[in-house]
């Protein structure tokens, strides 16, 4: 096994401070992503970060790596591409609840079935924040926001049960008031080989004043106190999957050993696409190059 040199926090101190609102949980799930990637010792230049839109999918910007802020709901598709061009690096996606749970799902849904080797990191404030106080595709029923002011009528997704019935094979969800269990989760993610679902709890603290810091840390509890917990037993991570109430876990779900796409193509077994000749010769490539410039 190769000795794993960890990386202090300010290797990947970024170009600029957050802007989030004061209090706002993304400052943790920032903070947890620094920390897994230094305990893993992975270098800026081997990471990259890719986003969407929404206050959460600023974070790249925040960060020294690689990073792409792309369009709403297509993170996962750019980091998919991302990945199958080198999957020597490691690629994490980060954003927010609308914009992996409601327009980003369908390729959210594909990603987790065909288990490509990428770790998302999903910032869950049940809220749209951006655009001021809507509600999300993880609002609970009957919350008053902007969009539905008599109550939310629907009934919210469940990342987590979407995430097992989809075939990912690393599930957890961390909460921002608990950074360093955070960061344990998310660097378990990075260092699998497959899809690795981080659903995190981060309250917005401006539009959200039912899911707040007090809120969760009246309900949450970690599931490794659970010593009866095995995260390979499907039924068990199904009914846990469901609890929601005066008792909600965190933790890591489920965990399962799959081959990933990387490995199951043929085009990628002789290595990255990347690293891969092209077959064009020099002439030719200058051409094309020409032609789209």
């Amino acid at each position: 096994m190769a000795t794993v040199i960890e990386l202090p926090l300010e290797t990947y101190a970024g170009p600029v401070e957050p802007d989030w609102c004061p209090g706002c949980g993304d400052f943790g799930v920032l903070k947890a992503i620094k920390m897994a990637a230094g305990r893993l010792g992975v270098a800026p230049k081997d990471l990259v970060i890719v986003s969407g839109i929404g206050c959460s999918s600023n974070l790249p910007g925040f960060i020294h790596t690689y990073g792409v802020h792309s369009l709403h709901g297509r993170a996962v598709a750019v980091a998919s591409g991302i990945k199958l061009g080198n999957h020597d690096l490691k690629v994490v996606i980060t954003g927010g609840d609308g914009d992996g749970y409601g327009i980003g799902v369908g390729h959210f849904i594909h990603a987790m079935r065909r288990n490509l080797d990428l770790t998302y990191v999903v910032m869950d404030n049940e809220i749209y924040g951006l655009t001021t106080g809507q509600a999300s595709p993880t609002t609970m029923r009957d919350i008053r926001t902007k969009s539905t002011p008599r109550g939310c009528a629907e009934t919210p997704i469940n990342p987590l049960m979407l995430a097992v019935s989809s075939g990912a094979t690393y599930i957890a969800r961390g909460f921002s008031g608990e950074p360093n269990h955070m960061a344990e989760l998310i660097a378990g993610g990075i260092a699998h080989r497959g899809f690795a679902l981080i659903d995190v709890f981060s309250p917005c603290v401006t539009y959200n004043k039912v899911n707040t810091y007090p809120w969760f840390k009246q309900r949450v509890y970690k599931l490794e106190q659970d010593k009866g917990y095995d995260p390979h037993n499907v039924h068990q991570v199904l009914e846990r999957a469901m609890e929601w109430g005066d008792r909600i876990p965190i933790g890591l779900f489920y965990k399962a050993d799959q081959p990933t796409y990387e490995d199951s193509e043929p085009a990628l077994k002789i290595g990255p696409l990347a690293h891969q000749p092209l077959g064009l010769d020099g002439t030719t490539f200058d051409a094309f190059v020409e032609e789209f410039y």
